[in-house]
Parts: C-alpha cells; sequence; structure tokens
C-alpha cells in the first residue's frame, strides 16, 4: 500500500511550485486530480516544446502519477461540479495570481463552507507585506529570497542558481504542510489553510547566509577566501564564489582535462580529521606539522596556497580518479557531474532516481523520479496525463455522475 493511498487531491496548480507538490504527493500514492481548462489546459503544455504539437518535457515532468480533468469554471454546471470536487477531496492545492480564487467566487472561506475537513494549500510569492501582491516567478524568488546576492564571485553580478530552489523548493515546502495539515486532521477533524511564500522557502535554503549576516557583527568571516586575500568585509553576506559557505573550506578545482572539457572539475573539502591524508595525497608531508598549516585556524588565512596546492595535484588526475583515490581516505570530494553524465549513470537508474518513461505521443523520455524512499510504501512513476484524459473517468467515480449527466455537463460548456 503506498503512503498516502487513498487522498484525494484537487490540483489547481500550473508551471512548476505548484505541480511539483503535487507531484510528490502523487507519487506516494495519492489520487491527484489536475484540473484544466477545456482546449487550453496547463500552459507548460505548449512551453519549450521540442516536439510539435505533443506535451513539451517541462509539463510532462512535472505532471507524473496524475489524472486530468478539463472544467470550465466560470460557466454554472462547471461551479457546480468543482463545489462538488471540494466536497469529495481532501486537499485543495493553488498557486494562482493573489486574489484570483476569491473572484471565482471558491476564497478560502467558501472552502470552509463546503468542506470544514478540507485542507487548503497555496503558494505565494511574497509573505503578506509591502509585496503580498507582487507576481513572482523562479529567479525572482531566488533574487527576493537572498540567493542571488550571495551566489556568484566577489566584485562581479549577482548569480541565479541552476538549481530551482524557488519554484520546486517551495513545492517541497507546500508538500511537507500539507502532509503535516493531514497528520493534524487525523486527531482534530478539521481541515487548515497552509501557504508557503517563494521568498520564504528560497531564504530558508539560504539559512547558512542569514547566519554569516549576524556573524559579520562579530568580525570577518575567517572561512571565506577574501578573508586570506586581505579584502575587507562590507556590511552583507558577500559573494564567495565556490567557497563551502560551512565550517569546513572547500572549493571547486581544475581536473585534468579541463583545457577541453566544461565539466573537469571537482569539489575538494579540507576536512580538518582527514588533514593529514589530504598532505599525504598532494605530496605536502610537512604541512601536517608546519605552523602554518598543521591547524585549521592556521589554514584559514591561507587557503589560497592550500587549494593552489591541491590543484596543483588534482590537474593531473580525472576528477573520477580524484574520488577513487580521495574516497578510501576519508576525503569529501565530488565530481562536477554534467546533465548529459547524469542521463547516462546506470547507478541513478537501478535506484530510480532517474526513470525512463513511456508517453502515447512523444515515445520514451528520461525524468527524475521520487527522491524520497519508504522501506514499506512503494513508489513508481507513471505518465502525465493527456489533456482532459481522465474526465469522464473522475466525474463517474469521484462525483457518481451519470453518461446522461457527463453529456448534459459537456453540451453545457461545463467540461
Amino acid at each position: 500500500m503506498k503512503a498516502l493511498e487513498g487522498v484525494k487531491i484537487l490540483d489547481m496548480t500550473h508551471v512548476q511550485s505548484g505541480p511539483t507538490c503535487t507531484q510528490l504527493l502523487a507519487w506516494f500514492g495519492a489520487d491527484v486530480i489536475k484540473v484544466e481548462r477545456p482546449g487550453v489546459g496547463d500552459a507548460t503544455r505548449g512551453q519549450l516544446r521540442d516536439i510539435p504539437d505533443v506535451d513539451s518535457l517541462y509539463f510532462t515532468m512535472l505532471n507524473h502519477n496524475k489524472r486530468s480533468v478539463t472544467l470550465n469554471t466560470k460557466a454554472d454546471k462547471g461551479k457546480e461540479i468543482f463545489t462538488r470536487l471540494i466536497e469529495e477531496c481532501d486537499v485543495m492545492v493553488e498557486n494562482f495570481a493573489p486574489g484570483a480564487l476569491d473572484r471565482m467566487g471558491f476564497g478560502w472561506d467558501r472552502i470552509q463552507e463546503i468542506n470544514p475537513r478540507m485542507i487548503f494549500a497555496s503558494v505565494k510569492g511574497f509573505g503578506p507585506g509591502p509585496y503580498a501582491d507582487c507576481k513572482v516567478y523562479e529567479n525572482v524568488a531566488q533574487c527576493a529570497g537572498g540567493s542571488a546576492s550571495t551566489t556568484g564571485h566577489l566584485g562581479d553580478v549577482p548569480l541565479v542558481t541552476g538549481a530551482q530552489i524557488g519554484d520546486s523548493g517551495t513545492g517541497l515546502h507546500l508538500a511537507l504542510g500539507i502532509v503535516t495539515a493531514l497528520y493534524h486532521r487525523t486527531e482534530s477533524g478539521v481541515g487548515q489553510r497552509v501557504e508557503c511564500a517563494m521568498q520564504d522557502s528560497v531564504l530558508n535554503l539560504c539559512r547558512v547566509k542569514l547566519r554569516d549576516q549576524q556573524r559579520l557583527q562579530h568580525g570577518p568571516l575567517e572561512e571565506y577566501s577574501q578573508f586570506g586575500e586581505g579584502i575587507a568585509f562590507g556590511e552583507a553576506t558577500p559573494r564567495a564564489g565556490n567557497d563551502s559557505g560551512g565550517g569546513q573550506p572547500g572549493r571547486i578545482l581544475k581536473c585534468r582535462g579541463w583545457e577541453t572539457d566544461p565539466d573537469a572539475y571537482t569539489y575538494f573539502i579540507t576536512q580538518a580529521a582527514v588533514w593529514k591524508n589530504i598532505c599525504d595525497v598532494i605530496g605536502k608531508p610537512e604541512w601536517k606539522e608546519h605552523p602554518d598549516f598543521a591547524k585549521p585556524v592556521d589554514r584559514l588565512p591561507r587557503l589560497n596556497q592550500v587549494f593552489g596546492a591541491i590543484e596543483d595535484w588534482t590537474m593531473t588526475k580525472t576528477k573520477f580518479e580524484v574520488m577513487a583515490i580521495c574516497n578510501p581516505l576519508n576525503i569529501p570530494v565530488g565530481p562536477i557531474l554534467s546533465m548529459k553524465e547524469i542521463t547516462e549513470d546506470e547507478s541513478l537508474r537501478k535506484t530510480g532516481t532517474v526513470v525512463d518513461v513511456a508517453h502515447p505521443e512523444r515515445g520514451n523520455y528520461l525524468t527524475v523520479g521520487n527522491p524520497i524512499k519508504l522501506s514499506a510504501s512503494p513508489s513508481d512513476v507513471v505518465r502525465s496525463p493527456l489533456l482532459g484524459e481522465h474526465t469522464d473517468e473522475i466525474l463517474k467515480d469521484v462525483l457518481g455522475m451519470s453518461d446522461a449527466e457527463i453529456t448534459q455537463a459537456k453540451e453545457l460548456g461545463a467540461v
């Protein structure tokens, strides 16, 4: 039995943040009913298409394990059907622009009237405050949440990250909020509202930078490279390039072949507990007891020299050879894997981290699987639904509508 089997999710989400949340719930067995506009559907069905007139990878990779029903909530019959779906479902998830559901006549107060046990979950760009009504996208969230200001190299422009910490990161946070609310409902018997702001979610993922902002009040951040370079700190947490951001200094270093391979790099961490092993590997045994290098506090002002010596060694090895040599010695390193290398990694297929999925229109494609593994609750990946593929099925199974009633709903433009 799947962990969330029996839970019905009314999925009013689109694009990425909301669909990330509902897909995760679907992977765990929830019956996710994706509500889409007739003839149009989720906007991402048509965005960034690689095959004409076929659902894009953007859509398919965010909407696995769901059922699609088309519904025109502007039509009276559509509103009636939507009301019945609220009655029958456990959770409703939306990421519309602020106030959109209220204008439809289905705000939180109305939802509570229809189904007091309903958990109503929303993705917002910002929480209450001066920006509450502002529209937010991925990179806006990264900037407003503190990520961009601390990403990049000192003295250069801020950078956003390729990881979708604004959209997908918020979806993951929201999924936890929903499961928590479901657990609470088992005791209380009532639903509640769950909200997750993209700015808040990004900031939660940037907590170590908020930590450093406070540490700055008491002196320079000695584990940052600029400390050893004699560059003064400003008033805000600076951009730190590829410094580790933790108590153990680390950097991305060149490996053999870097001149022609843009991903021939490794991340190398000079963990204090294995410093003597590092000295032996890079051919600097004298640094084990040298007063300038023996202790972590001695090395902090000399990180450029330390990592320069390590890079002299890593440049003689491939990134995989570095890993093979260092791992048995407990030296924490990791190769910079390209997306191409990840797609070709058979071990990731064996764990279900990436999976091949068959689609009736686009054929086979590669996608991510559920990153969370439960020992007693299976999780699989089922292809995304075609637009309105399950409309009749949902109206019959969930709402108990007859064929005649479904035909009438279609004639009235409701589905």
